[in-house]
C-alpha cells in the first residue's frame, strides 16, 4: 500500500473518533437514564408504602398484628369438633357476614387473654392473694373464651324465635301464591321480596340454591338442617315428600298453614297458663313485703311502743 493511502486511512480513521465516542456515551446514557428511571420507581413505591404506613393510627399498626396473634390462639386450642359446632350455631343464628367461624374462633382466643389480663388486675387493684388470683385469671380466661359462643347461641335462639312466629303468616302466603296459580318457586320469590323476619332470608337462600344448581329436595333439607323449629323442618319435609311422590303442593301448603295455625294457638295458651306461675315468686318475694309493711307495720309499732311505756 502506498504511503498516500495509508494517509487517508488514518485521516477517515481520526475522523470517526468523536462519533464512535459520542455513540459509545450515547448508549452510556441511555443505559444509565434507565437505571435512574427504574430507581426513581422504587423509591417512589417505597416511599409511598411508609407514607401509607405513617397516615395509619397507632391501633392498625400495633393492635391489628396483636389481635392476629392472640386469634391465632383461639385457632390452636379450639378443636375441629367445636369448630363443626360452631358453624352449625352460627347457621342458627344465620351467619352473620361480618362473623365467619374464623373470625369468631379468633375472638375466643382474643377473649381468653383479655379475660386472664383484665380478672387478674382486677384482682390485684382488690388486693387477692396468689391461690385467689389464680382462680380469678381461670374464671376470666373461661369467661373470655366462651362469651362468643353464648352471644351466637343467643342470637341463634332468638333467631329461631322468629322463624316460629312468622312461619304461619308465611305459610299462609305460600298458599295463597300457589292457589293462584303460581310455582312453589315463584311463590317463595314471592315470600322473599314481601316477606319479614328471618325466613325471608332462608327462603331467598333456597332460591339461590336453587339457581347453582341444587334440587329443590336438596335446597330444601339443606334449610331444614339449618333450623330447630320443629314445624319448619316438618313443612321441608312435607314439600319434598310432595315433590317425590307427585301430590300437589298446595294441598300440602293448606295443611301445613291450617296446622300451623292451631299449633300457635296452642302455644299461645301454654305460655298464658305459665303467667301465674312465672309470677308467684316475684309477688312473694318483691310485693308481699312491702305490704306486710304497710299493713302490719303501724300494728307493730304501736305494740312495741305500748310495752316499751
Amino acid at each position: 500500500m502506498s504511503g498516500g493511502a495509508i494517509l487517508a486511512v488514518g485521516l477517515v480513521a481520526f475522523a470517526l473518533v468523536p462519533l464512535v465516542a459520542g455513540v459509545a456515551f450515547l448508549g452510556q446514557d441511555r443505559e444509565r437514564a434507565g437505571v435512574s428511571r427504574s430507581l426513581a420507581a422504587l423509591e417512589r413505591g417505597y416511599a409511598a408504602a411508609f407514607e401509607v404506613a405513617r397516615q395509619r393510627s397507632l391501633g392498625e399498626r400495633i393492635g391489628r398484628p396483636l389481635l392476629r396473634r392472640l386469634g391465632g390462639i383461639g385457632h390452636l386450642i379450639t378443636p375441629s369438633g367445636a369448630v363443626a359446632s360452631l358453624q352449625r350455631r352460627l347457621d342458627y343464628a344465620g351467619n352473620p357476614q361480618d362473623w365467619p367461624v374464623e373470625r369468631v374462633v379468633a375472638a375466643k382466643g382474643v377473649g381468653l387473654v383479655g379475660g386472664v389480663v383484665g380478672f387478674t388486675v382486677f384482682g390485684l387493684l382488690l388486693g387477692a392473694h396468689t391461690s385467689t388470683l389464680v382462680l380469678v385469671a381461670i374464671g376470666g380466661a373461661a369467661a373470655g373464651f366462651f362469651t362468643p359462643d353464648m352471644m351466637i347461641y343467643n342470637n341463634g335462639v332468638k333467631r329461631q324465635d322468629e322463624i316460629q312466629l312468622s312461619l304461619p303468616d308465611v305459610l299462609d302466603t305460600l298458599t295463597i301464591a300457589v292457589e293462584a296459580g303460581q310455582g312453589f318457586d315463584a311463590a317463595l320469590a314471592q315470600v322473599s321480596r314481601n316477606g319479614r323476619g328471618p325466613i325471608v332470608g332462608e327462603a331467598a337462600r333456597v332460591l339461590q340454591e336453587m339457581r347453582i344448581g341444587k334440587s329443590r329436595t336438596e335446597a330444601l333439607r339443606s334449610m331444614a338442617a339449618r333450623t330447630t323449629v320443629p314445624e319448619l323442618k316438618g313443612f321441608a319435609s312435607a314439600v319434598v315428600q310432595a315433590s317425590d311422590l307427585g301430590v300437589p303442593v298446595g294441598n300440602v301448603l293448606r295443611e301445613q298453614a291450617r296446622e300451623m295455625r292451631v299449633r300457635r294457638r296452642q302455644r299461645a295458651e301454654e305460655q298464658a297458663q305459665k303467667v301465674p306461675i312465672k309470677i308467684l315468686f316475684p309477688t312473694l318475694f318483691c310485693l308481699f313485703p312491702a305490704l306486710f309493711v304497710v299493713v302490719i307495720g303501724p300494728g307493730v309499732l304501736n305494740v312495741m311502743s305500748s310495752f316499751m311505756h
